[in-house]
């Protein structure tokens, strides 16, 4: 397919003749008017209605936000719940132990008795969305400062969430879009019985791990499956035994038929974040501050996390969903500042501007409205630096960092009751009740030599990388009384505060005293630390105040520039749908890669001396003996397929949808060459990789005998 694009500060606007399969996350309550033509005619055989209704079941119905940053889909009658495994990574390490390890064998529920419960997670379906741009611009006007403007929004919103919930157990909030310059409401069924059903042993799941994150090939099987539960009454409810498998309105068929070159595929989900309207100054920073701070701190952590890792089983089993999760950002700066510069995003983000000045020159109405935008914005940027920077430092080393320090942050409710002359024990009762839990779940997954090795590193960086302005007043203590010896502070800091120690911390919590408390090395290191961001925060703020109305205005001097054109809002964790086909691609100069991966790339990967290309024995005589049942195709077994559907972060877990409305895969990543993406869409590189609904249901069949979840499902042969 011709690919003309029209890019304006990273997003592309498109005009409806040029409008192309793998551009833009569109809103589905706009799909109607904005693109179920354009799709049918590349292969969709479902009406708009069928996508996206509130009168009858359709597809939106099946596909619910997991947890709190995930999409998943319901592939059954009896709520049978489909996301990543890297979606439900940390409730599979939540659940194992060295006598049960679920991330090294695998779990499956043979019974619906034998599901494992998971308090605090929750599935959230989207029910409606309405546009409520008129009623809250009735309340706006020009002369209202940011402030004013912001409190009125905000009081308009929450009139209009209570009117749309009142009477009913929905959830509901208003979301703006494009900078706010548009808002919709949106109305939420949430679920709070989420159960693990079955996961695929790590090496399976996570094949490739950190060394294939972001890239293609791809051969992992990135699945795994939860059900949602409500009560016998059919309404959502905490858990309770009693609850009985979730009725949805709509569930996903699974088509094993394959995805072909050339395949229609739509992507419904909840992507995050994207900023393709971020100006060049917001480029600038980050690639001169945010992607290098992030790149060497976490880098780092994650080093001396590795090696100890590498050393013991068990620690690697307590840092398993920690060292995945910083990885994952960590190797994102890495892959996005380096396309930043391939790519030449800044020069077109500049030009872009240049573009806007000059538009703006040719008439003194513009120029009245927009004239000083640009140049707002770059003073912000400018006179923000150094405070982004000290932000950014306190956060990743010090309470991104530093586990003792992070944990320690968790008690600033307690010690504003404590020094209370007036004490309320009702109340310090029920915030040492949930320390307690708290406690529990730190203190299970955690080393305190690992931890000891990366606050002194931490420490390090901050004392020599952040201006001594930024530097908390707490850390005179390490300079006076340890004379700078970050290896005596924190064996003082490790062997006597109480936040070191699970029985020392119980302890307290037991009987807990303010002097006790104030005394804690780790208590009077992480209050000034807390009191420093607060500090720097303020000012981070009140700076960046006027970045907010200006990034606005200009957002909206480009919608009136480009008025011709199609715009498609921001990602904002908001339901949207993004279509494409299933493609090959050309990577650079002379490399092509093909659209599908097999299980014979697996076997090619396999390295017995690095956990992350470990192929479990059973796979291997799967393999060899060719034996993948009806899913596999020609003698082979298909593992992955990519598409050019654009997404970002929260798609996790997302469906890959067929022509028919059948689920033929699960998104689960972006690809190394596009990885500018999420600043300005790349329609040459970008690229969403999927495992193949073959490889998924093979997996829970063939090698996990669980044929019982499979029987569940509406399988399309």
């Amino acid at each position: 397919m011709k690919k003309t694009i029209f890019l304006l500060t990273g997003l592309l606007f498109l005009s409806n003749s040029f409008l192309q399969a793998d551009e833009g996350m569109w809103l589905p309550v706009l799909i109607k008017k904005l693109n179920i033509k354009k799709m049918q005619e590349m292969g969709l055989q479902l009406s708009a209605e069928e996508i996206y209704s509130i009168n009858q079941s359709s597809l939106k119905d099946a596909i619910p936000i997991f947890g709190g940053g995930c999409t998943s889909d319901v592939i059954s009658k009896d709520g049978l719940l489909l996301t990543n495994y890297h979606c439900g990574y940390g409730r599979i390490q939540s659940h194992s132990t060295m006598e049960n390890d679920y991330l090294k064998h695998g779990f499956w529920a043979r019974t619906k008795e034998e599901e494992l419960t998971n308090p605090g997670l929750s599935v959230t379906f989207l029910v409606r969305m309405e546009d409520v741009t008129d009623r809250i611009n009735a309340k706006l006007n020009e002369k209202m400062t940011e402030r004013e403007r912001g409190d009125t929004i905000r009081k308009v919103s929450q009139e209009l969430q209570k009117e749309a919930t009142e009477g009913t157990h929905y959830e509901s909030r208003v979301r703006n879009f494009f900078g706010g310059n548009q808002f919709y409401l949106l109305v939420f069924e949430r679920y709070k019985d989420v159960r693990l059903v079955g996961a695929p042993p790590v090496s399976i799941g996570d094949f490739g791990s950190l060394t294939d994150n972001w890239m293609w090939p791809r051969h992992k099987a990135d699945f795994c499956l939860f059900r949602i539960y409500m009560s016998p009454d059919g309404k959502p409810a905490e858990y309770a035994p009693g609850n009985i498998p979730y009725k949805p309105k709509h569930y996903l068929p699974v088509s094993i038929k394959g995805a072909n070159n050339g395949d229609f595929a739509m992507i419904l989900g909840y992507p995050g974040r994207t900023t393709r309207y971020m100006t060049s100054f917001g480029v600038k920073e980050l690639m001169e501050i945010t992607h290098p701070n992030r790149i060497k701190i976490r880098g780092k952590k994650l080093e001396l996390m590795n090696t100890d890792m590498n050393a013991d089983p068990a620690i690697r089993l307590k840092y398993a969903a920690k060292y995945k999760g910083s990885s994952n950002s960590w190797k994102y700066s890495i892959g996005q500042i380096r396309e930043l510069k391939r790519m030449n995003v800044l020069i077109k983000k500049q030009e872009t501007e240049d573009r806007f000045l000059k538009w703006l020159s040719e008439d003194d109405k513009r120029k009245e409205k927009y004239g000083q935008v640009l140049e707002i914005i770059e003073k912000v940027y400018t006179e923000r630096r150094k405070y982004a920077y000290a932000n950014q430092y306190i956060y990743e080393s010090l309470l991104g960092g530093s586990e003792i320090i992070s944990f320690t942050t968790q008690m600033n409710q307690l010690y504003r009751l404590l020094e209370d002359d007036h004490e309320n024990k009702e109340e310090i009762d029920k915030i040492v009740s949930r320390l307690k839990s708290r406690a529990e779940r730190h203190f299970k997954d955690y080393h305190l030599p690992t931890d000891k090795k990366i606050t002194i590193a931490m420490f390090e960086y901050f004392i020599k990388d952040a201006p001594k302005e930024f530097h908390p007043a707490s850390f005179s203590i390490i300079e006076k009384k340890y004379k700078g010896d970050l290896g005596k502070f924190s064996d003082d800091l490790f062997t006597k505060s109480i936040f070191a120690d699970k029985a020392r911390f119980n302890e307290f919590l037991n009987k807990p005293e303010l002097k006790s408390l104030t005394k804690d090395l780790a208590f009077k290191m992480t209050e000034p630390i807390m009191t420093k961001l607060t500090e720097i925060g303020l000012k981070y703020r009140t700076i960046s105040e006027d970045l907010r109305k200006s990034q606005r205005l200009f957002i909206a001097g480009l919608m009136e520039m480009e008025k011709d054109r199609v715009f498609y809002p921001d990602a904002n964790s908001t339901m949207r749908l993004t279509y494409g086909t299933v493609s090959d691609y050309s990577a650079r100069d002379a490399v092509v890669y093909k659209h599908y991966t097999t299980l014979k790339g697996v076997m090619e990967k396999e390295d017995t001396d690095n956990y992350e290309f470990i192929v479990p024995p059973k796979l291997k005589e799967l393999y060899e003996n060719k034996d993948y049942g009806r899913y596999g195709k020609n003698g082979t077994m298909p593992v992955c397929f990519i598409t050019n559907n654009d997404i970002t972060g929260g798609n996790s877990g997302s469906p890959v949808i067929g022509a028919n409305g059948e689920l033929i895969g699960l998104a689960f990543d972006g690809n190394w060459e596009g990885m500018s993406g999420d600043i300005a869409f790349e329609p040459e590189f970008q690229k969403t990789i999927c495992v193949d609904a073959r490889y998924i249901l093979f997996i829970i069949d063939k090698f996990a005998g669980a044929s019982h979840l499979i029987e569940e499902m509406t399988v399309i042969e």
